[in-house]
Order: C-alpha cells, then sequence, then structure tokens
C-alpha cells in the first residue's frame, strides 16, 4: 500500500511524538494508596508539577505492602526511571528498596514518611508530625477543659501513628484535668473507628472527648457520635481533609492538623528535577515541613491538604 504524501508526514510526526515521550524522563510516583484522599491528593501533586516540568510519570499504590513495594520499585528500575518519589511502606521494610534504587543510579526522593537509614535517598521530606500532634492536643486541650477522653491511633506498624500519639501524650499527660480511659487503635479506618467509639461510649457514659491519630479515624468518631445521640463531645484529627474541613466548617469535629501534602510532593519534583538537571537538590537529605492547626476561624483558608489563603 503507498501512502499518500499526507498520511506518510501525519505518520512521520506520530512516530516522532512517540520517540520523544520515550526520550522525557521517567519519574515514578509510588503512594500507600489512589483511594485515600491524603495519598491521591500527594500523587496528584507529584505528577502534575512533574509534568509541567517535561517528565512522563507513572503513579502506582503499594496498598503498605512492602513485598508489593518491592516489586513497584523492581518495575521503575527495569522501565529506566530517573526518579522514583516514594511515600514508603514502612520504615523498616523500605531501607533495601531505597538502596536497591539508588546502586541503580535512581535519585529516590521520599515523602511523608521516613527511613531512619540516611545516605541513600536524595531527600526525605516530611511534615512535622511531632509538632503537629502537639497544636492539636493543646486544642484538644482548650476545647475540652477536664473530663475523661478517648484516643483512637493510628496502625501501630505506622512510625506516623507511633510519633502523633508520643506528640498528643507529651501535652496532655501534663493535664491532671483530663483523664484517659481508653486508646484503641482503629487501623486508619473509618469504619473501624466508628465502631470503637461506640464501643467507647457504652463504657464511658461521661466521655468529654476523643483524638484521632487521623481525620478518617476522626470522623468515623463523629458518625458514631452522633449516632448515639450524645452532645458536647470534643473530637480532633489530623492530616487536614477536604472532608475533616466540612466537618468543621459544620461544627462535627472541632480541629484537625494540615499535614501539607501538596506543599510537600511539589517541593520533592522541584528538587527532583534541580538533581537531575544539576546533581544536586541544594537542600540537607531530611526536610521537616511544619504543619497547621486548623479550627472553624480558619477553615476557609484550606483546601485539598494546602493553604491557599
Amino acid at each position: 500500500m503507498r501512502l499518500t504524501p499526507l498520511l506518510l508526514l501525519s505518520t512521520i510526526a506520530l512516530i516522532g511524538c512517540q520517540r520523544n515521550e520515550r526520550n522525557r524522563p521517567l519519574i515514578a510516583i509510588i503512594v500507600p494508596s489512589e483511594d485515600n484522599p491524603f495519598f491521591r491528593a500527594e500523587a496528584d501533586a507529584a505528577a502534575a508539577a512533574a509534568q509541567a516540568l517535561g517528565y512522563r510519570t507513572r503513579v502506582d499504590a503499594h496498598e503498605d505492602d512492602a513485598y508489593r513495594q518491592d516489586n513497584l520499585v523492581d518495575a521503575a528500575i527495569a522501565s529506566g526511571a530517573r526518579v522514583i518519589v516514594l511515600d514508603n511502606a514502612g520504615s523498616d521494610a523500605s531501607v533495601a528498596a531505597v538502596r536497591r534504587a539508588s546502586n541503580q543510579g535512581i535519585a529516590v526522593f521520599l515523602i511523608d514518611r521516613e527511613i531512619e537509614t540516611t545516605g541513600i535517598a536524595k531527600a526525605q521530606i516530611i511534615a512535622d508530625n511531632h509538632q503537629g500532634a502537639r497544636i492539636v492536643a493543646e486544642e484538644f486541650d482548650r476545647a475540652t477543659g477536664k473530663g475523661e477522653y478517648a484516643e483512637l491511633l493510628g496502625r501501630e506498624s505506622d512510625t506516623n501513628a507511633q510519633i502523633r500519639t508520643s506528640g498528643f501524650h507529651e501535652v496532655l499527660d501534663k493535664i491532671p484535668t483530663l483523664k484517659l480511659v481508653s486508646a484503641q487503635s482503629a487501623n486508619w479506618s473509618q469504619s473501624e473507628a466508628f465502631e470503637k467509639t461506640e464501643t467507647m461510649l457504652q463504657a464511658h457514659p461521661h466521655l468529654a472527648g476523643i483524638i484521632a491519630g487521623n481525620d478518617t479515624m476522626a470522623l468515623g468518631a463523629a458518625a458514631a457520635v452522633k449516632s448515639s445521640g450524645r452532645k458536647n463531645i470534643v473530637i480532633t484529627g489530623f492530616d487536614g481533609s477536604p472532608d475533616a474541613i466540612s466537618a468543621i466548617r459544620s461544627g462535627e469535629l472541632d480541629a484537625t492538623a494540615l499535614q501539607p501534602a501538596v506543599f510537600i510532593s511539589r517541593l520533592a519534583i522541584k528538587e527532583a528535577d534541580q538533581f537531575v538537571k544539576t546533581g544536586s537538590t541544594g537542600q540537607p537529605e531530611k526536610q521537616v515541613i511544619l504543619c497547621d492547626l486548623v479550627t472553624r476561624q480558619d477553615a476557609d483558608d484550606y483546601r485539598n491538604f494546602e493553604k491557599v489563603k
């Protein structure tokens, strides 16, 4: 079959576009989940920032499974990725995967969750979970004042869950008018938090507040409190999710700490681009970004895990 001149030119142009696409450096973005709004926000922000700078991107989720994370890192290596942006599947379980990618000449940028080992990632950019937990606990104390309270903890294997509960107790344990009567893990789950809160409410009829390790659990607690008909129970979360911000506006939640996922993701891409072009990020490996306290007074200043005003 003979190609007409116009069709021939179109075919050549298409082949050229495909070659140009293949020649653009690949940034592999690996997050815990694409269903969770926090991780979706960080993945979307990283991908958009990378594409704006001319990179190809691929987004995958390891579902907090270290074995799946290993496979995704190996796939990124096999695909010739120039950079991996990773919200990892656990500090200890992720060191080998990060080292393996680094040994293959791939620059790894960790976001949200750090690892203890230094010198194998080009950057570890995380929110200050301890500072965020402290400001939430201070607001929880201010709003509650006194009485019995309960805590909903995140997944026990997650470093951030441990840091947040430590920050909470650094403040609350020093307040003699507050008494912790129940602390249970709801594994970051809204449905599990709902069930655990129902049990807590039945066991503690004078409960004055519930402090939760993330917004998803706080929203589950708020739903259980509403279902029970109980009033005047202070509930706080952590992350700054859109649903939590809406619940703060409506009075169902009292406060949260914004974990600046969008800012951190964009910063990781900015530094990755700097590294690709110059061989250096120009920044220290470990970078800690402060969290913001969000209450009803300033809830309109925040949207989709970032401050917009």
